[in-house]
């Protein structure tokens, strides 16, 4: 059996008198499309930011690909190629659709002397148009990412995050803001990344017919503790999950 790509045990956290994560213990496995739903104050962000270094769980372990990185940094967990979207965007509006990919693929390549003495792009246009193109911007390449739609501003985003290779990326409500069609077009992308990448994702989200559709195994959160786990189809018809949070 494959070595789980991400490993959370017994995750606390609280604020106060409020225990906003409750114990939560799951695995990933590589190639997964995970999803982590539940209603508003069910304790999702903080474990989100727990995992990634941005919260110091009170109790409780992190482990990629069975090396403890609990209270690492973004910017380390980055180096182990663990990616994230965020829910406020991170593009830089004044830059072209084709710098903003190139930037962040600077980010994660070379060393200070390698982007100071190498070329501006540091090699990376390249690749970053194939970037670009896979999710289908490349019209718009040329453009202020600015001057674009918020949906289309989300592929930008997706594309700056995958600039790093990551292997496992964890996507804070993707499809918040984004219509429809952009959103169907943006499923896809993710979709196809992970077909033909074999990346693993981990997804929080509110919008529920977008993760039914895309992840492979949900799991549910309540008042911060996993109320249920299971593929789309038993999420569904689970009577636990229709009371505290699909209402019935």
């Amino acid at each position: 059996m494959s070595e789980a790509v991400l490993s959370v045990r017994d995750i606390t956290k609280s604020f106060g008198g409020i225990r906003a994560v409750r114990g939560v213990s799951f695995d990933v496995k590589p190639g997964e499309v995970l999803g982590l739903i539940g209603p508003n104050g069910s304790g999702k962000s903080t474990l989100f930011n727990c995992i990634l270094g941005q919260l110091k769980p009170d109790t409780g372990s992190v482990s990629v690909s069975g090396r403890d990185v609990s209270g690492l940094r973004a910017s380390e967990l980055n180096r182990l190629g663990v990616g994230r979207t965020f829910q406020q965007l991170s593009v830089f509006p004044k830059m072209s659709v084709l710098d903003n990919v190139i930037l962040a693929g600077q980010e994660h390549r070379g060393t200070l002397v390698s982007r100071l003495f190498g070329p501006s792009d540091a090699g990376l246009t390249a690749e970053a148009e194939r970037m670009i193109a896979f999710f289908r911007l490349t019209p718009l390449k040329d453009q202020q990412a600015g001057s674009l739609s918020y949906g289309q501003q989300k592929l930008v985003d997706a594309a700056m995050a995958f600039m790093a290779r990551p292997r496992l990326v964890l996507l804070d409500e993707p499809a918040g803001g984004v219509n429809l069609t952009m959103l169907a077009h943006f499923k896809d992308r993710l979709a196809a990344y992970n077909a033909e990448h074999g990346t693993t994702f981990v997804v929080i989200e509110h919008n529920m017919e977008f993760v039914m559709s895309l992840c492979t195994r949900i799991i549910v959160l309540a008042e911060g503790a996993i109320i249920a786990e299971g593929t789309p189809d038993e999420i569904r018809s689970n009577q636990t999950v229709i009371d505290a949070y699909l209402g019935g």
